[in-house]
């Protein structure tokens, strides 16, 4: 069997075709593992053992209390591997150990807690006003699964966003078939056993990795899938929406970024260097909530760019498993020529190269996909590494005259997923509700919560995911009208009969 198969409605399997893929280390180069690559015939096949296992409940007729206390064991399921999902994950999509610990272990293990403290609450129906009018009624609301839900994923944060998706739709009551992205197949095949022996049904989570547009467009437009859950860039957002326009199913897109850090004239520069490194070199900028745009005032300019780049000798570039370092490869040799390529604009459409710019290829990072972080300054808002989503360790340095100067930089974007606002809080938080973003960080970066919601304005997607707010995201609202007077001649109904003569 390949070393990731397929985790099709409970089994481990290969796809029906027999197919698989390499998955490559990007930090050497080297083979990983052979992954099962999924077919439309394996997605068909996993909707029909969801959309089974939807219909006779044996999920979604649990209570929450029930779905919460297997949410825990899955979340206890996660820790107890969590050394050999962090080498596996830092091996696999090319994070620091530092980050496959934290951000994609550590995570996965609060995400499935956390949606196991949520799913109780759907439960119990949520009362509504009490009405006379017009007619004296008890009225609740139920929030109900919305039966089977497909979602896709993105390979920068490979188990986290597998956690991520897969907590919230089973907190819910849902089934869920997930597509891992081809790069990064392996933890998210490791999750299947994990779920499995917590004690989730057979054909409530399949999980069928596969390059290749045919098994996710099939995932997107069958019939029998009521929702789809997609993190990724805003070109295939788009794509996603059209497909599944035709059955009109409910959506969740978490799209494209390039936000904005608007550093204000009063911030604590030490803090604020810092972490406006780490808003974008951190996993090599392969983040959609990066901060790539670097907003400075005019009388702080000078200052901030040399400490920012005195700070970034500090940054070390290495093998993600490789101890002390603090930034990795990206993942692959296309994302590397893609970030090459926006570089070679950068100079070509006028920003001045202040650090970095080229590939790193010494000693132990010959054979991986390593880029030395860069800094552009003289960036104006028109040129293209201030305007497109580079994911890359590439960060754009533009001037602002004042805070409404800045404000509109910030906002001139077709994106809105997050940004930041370093200064004194009470100015900070004024400037943060003038940004049409869907996440402000207030002298802080990258911190996200499974209680707080999380999504985009504007190209960077719709709908929400994490905290309450994201659950319900998986699930239908029901209203439910009680008239408590029985009696015909109480009601206001229009006479729609009438009495014939006798």
């Amino acid at each position: 069997m390949s070393d990731f198969p397929l985790f099709l409605a409970g089994e481990y399997t290969e796809a029906a075709s027999g197919a698989t893929f390499e998955s490559v280390d990007p930090s050497t180069g080297e083979r990983v593992g052979t992954a099962a690559k999924a077919g439309p015939e394996d997605a068909a096949a996993a909707i029909a053992a969801a959309r089974a296992a939807f219909d006779d409940r044996r999920w979604a007729g649990r209570r929450g209390t029930d779905r919460a206390r297997v949410l825990q064991a899955i979340s206890k399921g996660i820790k107890e591997r969590a050394a050999e999902l962090a080498e596996l994950e830092s091996r696999d999509s090319g994070a620091t150990l530092a980050k496959a610990k934290g951000a994609d272990v550590g995570g996965a293990v609060h995400w499935f807690r956390t949606m196991a403290e949520y799913a109780p609450r759907l439960d119990e129906p949520e009362a509504l006003p009490q009405t006379m009018a017009p007619g004296p009624s008890y009225n609740y609301v139920r929030h109900e699964p919305v039966g089977v839900a497909t979602a896709i994923i993105p390979w920068n944060f490979p188990l986290q966003m597998a956690a991520w998706k897969i907590s919230m739709a089973l907190a819910a009551g849902n089934s869920i078939v997930l597509k891992p992205a081809p790069e990064t197949p392996a933890t998210a095949s490791r999750l299947g056993e994990i779920i499995r022996e917590a004690g989730v049904p057979d054909g409530v989570v399949s999980i069928i990795p596969g390059p290749g547009p045919g098994t996710g467009e099939a995932l997107v437009t069958d019939p029998r899938v009521d929702k789809v859950a997609f993190t990724g860039s805003t070109e295939v957002g788009r794509e996603i929406m059209r497909l599944a326009a035709g059955t009109v199913k409910k959506l969740t897109l978490e799209l494209g970024g390039k936000s904005a850090q608007i550093v204000l004239d009063d911030a604590d520069l030490d803090l604020a260097v810092d972490g406006a490194i780490y808003a974008l070199f951190f996993h090599a900028g392969q983040v959609c909530t990066a901060g790539s745009r670097l907003l400075l005032p005019d009388a702080l300019h000078d200052a901030f760019v040399e400490r920012l780049l005195a700070r970034l000798e500090s940054v070390v570039v290495g093998p993600a498993l490789q101890k002390g370092v603090t930034m990795g490869p990206l993942i692959s040799q296309t994302q590397l020529d893609t970030v090459l390529g926006y570089i070679d604009t950068g100079r070509k459409e006028g920003a001045t190269l202040a650090a970095g710019g080229h590939r790193l290829e010494d000693g132990d990072l010959a054979d991986g996909f390593f880029v030395a972080p860069t800094v552009f300054t003289d960036v104006t808002p028109d040129m293209t590494i201030a305007r497109e989503e580079i994911f890359g360790p590439v960060l754009s340095v533009l001037r602002y005259d004042d805070v409404d100067h800045a404000v509109a930089l910030a906002n001139d974007s077709d994106y809105g997923l997050a940004g930041a606002v370093w200064g004194s809080p009470a100015r900070a938080m004024d400037v943060a509700a003038r940004l049409r973003t869907g996440t402000v960080w207030v002298n802080d970066y990258q911190l996200l919560n499974p209680h707080y919601p999380f999504g985009g304005y504007k190209q960077s997607g719709q709908g929400r995911e994490h905290g309450w707010q994201g659950l319900l995201e998986y699930t239908e609202t029901k209203h439910v009208h009680v008239g408590l007077d029985a009696r015909r001649a109480s009601k206001r109904w229009f006479d729609m009969t009438v009495p014939r003569p006798r």
